[in-house]
C-alpha cells in the first residue's frame, strides 16, 4: 500500500461527503486506502459513509476523542508507506496524491510535507507553512503585531521551501519516520499537535517541506461565525501545552508565569472580540 489517507470527522457530514468525493476522484497510479475516524458524530455522517462509500475503513469512536487520539486510532491501522492527515473540510485536486507521493519517493531525506492550502476565496491559508512558535514571535502574534513576527513564512506561494511546520489539514508523513518519532501527542486535544509532530520529525533529522505543486482547498467558517468558547479555550490550552513541553524547562519560573498569564489574557481578549464581532454581524 502506497498511501493511507486518514480523515477525522466530527459532525461534518456534508463536508466529509465532498471531501471523500474529491479523494475518490484522484488520478494516480499509486494505490491508497481511506480510513475515516468518526468522533461520535450525531449528524448521520457514519450512515452516509457506510451507504455511499463502502470502500472506506470506518472507525466509530462513539465519543469526541479529540484530534490527536481520533487520528491515532486510525494511524495504528494504516498500511501505507505514507500516511496523510486530511481534514474533512478539504477537497483535493485530482493530481494531489500522485504529485505528493512522487515527491516523497524522490526525496528520501524529507520526513513530511504539506501542500498549497487555498481558502475558498483563493487566498493562501498561511498556517500551511510556518516557523515554530517561540516566546518572541508568539508574543508579537498574541498581541496583534503579526507583521513584526516571523511565524508565518512569506516566500512566494508557488515556491517550494523547507519549513518548520505544516498544518494538520494536509500533513503527509513517511511511515518509517512516524514509527521513529511516534504518533500524535494526545495531550493536545485539538490544535498544536501538528506543530509538535513536525518539531519531533525535524528533531529526528528529517526535513519538513512546503510542496506547492500539490494543492487542496480548505473550507473554514466565515469571520462572522460565533466561535464556541470551548474552541477558543482549546486553542489557547494548546499554546500552553506546547510551551510547557518545549520551552518551559529552559526558562525561569517567573518568565514561565508571565507566558502563561499572557496566553490566558489573550484568550479572554479573543473571546470578547469574537462575541462583539458576532453581535455586530447579527445587527
Amino acid at each position: 500500500m502506497d498511501l493511507s489517507v486518514i480523515i477525522l470527522n466530527y459532525n461534518t457530514k456534508d463536508l466529509l461527503k465532498a471531501c471523500l468525493k474529491s479523494v475518490f476522484g484522484s488520478h494516480t497510479s499509486f494505490n491508497f486506502e481511506i480510513l475515516v475516524s468518526d468522533n461520535g458524530s450525531k449528524d448521520g455522517s457514519v450512515e452516509m459513509v457506510r451507504e455511499q462509500f463502502p470502500e472506506v475503513k470506518l472507525f466509530e469512536n462513539n465519543a469526541n476523542l479529540g484530534f490527536s487520539k481520533g487520528n491515532n486510532l486510525a494511524l495504528k491501522q494504516a498500511a501505507g508507506k505514507y500516511c496523510l492527515l486530511l481534514n474533512s473540510d478539504t477537497e483535493v485536486r485530482s493530481n494531489t496524491f500522485d504529485l505528493s507521493i512522487r515527491y516523497m519517493n524522490l526525496h528520501p531525506d524529507v520526513g513530511a510535507i504539506g501542500c498549497k492550502v487555498l481558502l475558498p476565496n483563493g487566498e493562501l491559508d498561511k498556517a500551511c507553512r510556518r516557523k515554530f512558535p517561540n516566546p518572541a514571535n508568539a508574543f508579537l502574534r498574541l498581541f496583534g503585531l503579526r507583521k513584526f513576527s516571523d511565524y508565518n513564512i512569506d516566500t512566494p506561494i508557488d515556491q517550494e521551501v523547507e519549513v518548520d511546520a505544516v498544518m494538520g489539514a494536509y500533513l503527509l508523513v513517511r511511515k518509517s519516520v512516524m514509527d521513529q518519532v511516534g504518533l500524535l501527542d494526545e495531550d493536545f486535544f485539538m490544535y498544536g499537535e501538528d506543530l509538535d509532530w513536525c518539531l519531533r520529525i525535524k528533531g529526528a533529522g528529517h526535513k519538513v517541506m512546503y510542496y506547492p505543486d500539490a494543492e487542496i482547498t480548505h473550507y473554514k467558517y466565515g469571520s462572522a461565525q460565533l466561535i464556541p468558547f470551548r474552541t477558543i479555550k482549546l486553542a489557547h490550552d494548546a499554546m500552553k501545552i506546547f510551551y510547557r513541553k518545549h520551552y518551559a524547562k529552559k526558562n525561569s519560573w517567573l518568565f514561565n508565569f508571565l507566558v502563561y498569564l499572557g496566553i490566558s489574557l489573550r484568550m479572554y481578549l479573543v473571546l470578547f472580540v469574537n462575541l462583539f464581532r458576532h453581535k455586530k454581524s447579527v445587527h
